[in-house]
This record gives C-alpha cells, sequence and structure tokens, in this order.
C-alpha cells in the first residue's frame, strides 16, 4: 500500500505543486478585483497571504514526521512547499510596508521594537528569507551538506516565531492561531520523539 503511494507520488511533477500553490494567490487577485475583501481590504490581503505562508510552512515541518511515521515520502516537494511558503511571507510583509506602514521607515522600526509580534514575524521573515535564497542546488555547493543542513534547520525556530507572530497579533479570542501554534508544536516535538521510520512503515526494495 505504501509502495503504491509513494510510486503515485512519484509520477506527480514539481511543477504541480507549484501551480497548487499558485491557487490561493489568483484566489486573492480575485478578491482584489471584484472587492470581496471586506471592509478593511489591506488588512484583509495582509492577513490572507500570512495564513497562506503559514500553511505552507507547516506543510514543509510534516514531511518529514509524515515520512518517519507513515513512509508516505513527500520529500521532492519539500523544497517547492518551503520556497512557496517564501513567496506568500514576502508579500505578506511588503503588504505591511508600503499598504499598511506607506514606507514610513521611522514608524516602522517604532512599531517593531515596540510591538513583540512585530518583533517575531520580522525574526521569522529573516529566517526563511535566508532559507530560500540558500534553496537551491549552488547554494547546497558552496556551503557543503552540512553547514547548508545546520542552517536549514533554522526553518524550526522560524516556524515558531511564526506562530508567535500570528499568536500575539490577535486581539480577540481567536481558535485558528492557537490551532496552528499546537500543530507546529507537535510536529516540532515529533523530530524529537521519532528518530527514524517506524519499522512497518519502511518502504520495501524493489
Amino acid at each position: 500500500m505504501i509502495r503504491t503511494i509513494n510510486d503515485t507520488l512519484r509520477r506527480i511533477p514539481v511543477w504541480a505543486v507549484w501551480l497548487a500553490g499558485a491557487v490561493p494567490f489568483a484566489v486573492l487577485m480575485w478578491d482584489i478585483l471584484t472587492g470581496g475583501l471586506g471592509v478593511d481590504p489591506v488588512q484583509e490581503v495582509e492577513h490572507r497571504l500570512g495564513r497562506t505562508a503559514l500553511y505552507f510552512l507547516v506543510g514543509g515541518l510534516a514531511v518529514t514526521p509524515l515520512l518517519r511515521l507513515t513512509g508516505v515520502s513527500l520529500m521532492r516537494f519539500r523544497r517547492a512547499i518551503g520556497v512557496i511558503c517564501f513567496a506568500y511571507a514576502l508579500p505578506h510583509v511588503l503588504a505591511w510596508v508600503v499598504l499598511d506602514m506607506g514606507l514610513l521607515w521611522g514608524q516602522m522600526g517604532r512599531d517593531i521594537l515596540k510591538r513583540p509580534y512585530l518583533l517575531f514575524g520580522m525574526g521569522a521573515f529573516l529566517i526563511l528569507l535566508a532559507l530560500a535564497v540558500t534553496s537551491n542546488n549552488l547554494a547546497l555547493r558552496r556551503m557543503g551538506g552540512q553547514a547548508w543542513r545546520r542552517l536549514h534547520m533554522l526553518v524550526y525556530g522560524g516556524a515558531i516565531l511564526a506562530a508567535m507572530h500570528w499568536l500575539w497579533a490577535i486581539k480577540v479570542n481567536e481558535v485558528a492561531p492557537i490551532l496552528w501554534a499546537a500543530i507546529i508544536g507537535v510536529l516540532l516535538a515529533s523530530r524529537l520523539v521519532i528518530r527514524r521510520p517506524m519499522p512497518w512503515t519502511r518502504p520495501q526494495r524493489s
């Protein structure tokens, strides 16, 4: 069963993941053009881009636990998922910088230092930026495998900061950010608890 699933996944081209990743952005563009963003369109654009980035971040974090628990391998898609995450995080930050703050750099700096959720968000973004820039074979060759892997372990810190960013930003009792923070916590804990694939889930050699 697991072998069949993995064989099917190997037939799916990576570009299909990129295409699926563009769907939320296309829906957002449609809502912008049709006026479907509600009473505060700038905030809605910011929030939807940020949430989508977090969803793909969680998706990337889930690849290894899924393999270790079930034997189902999405490893060939993990790089694409990570870059798509950054592709939403970047316009999320730009929407805040340009649309919300109007390029008032001094005000932005004061707000980041004054409001913890902005500080967490910027920390997460800088980590994602470093990971996106090095998510290519050239960076892997130049850095060496060990250094590259150490750098990309920062994704776990980025996930924690992103979760704290959303939790600190909410002003009402919202369930969604608490739920996603809990999911991130479980995924991070699974890295410590589940070191290797379960014996019954290891792919059979042909």
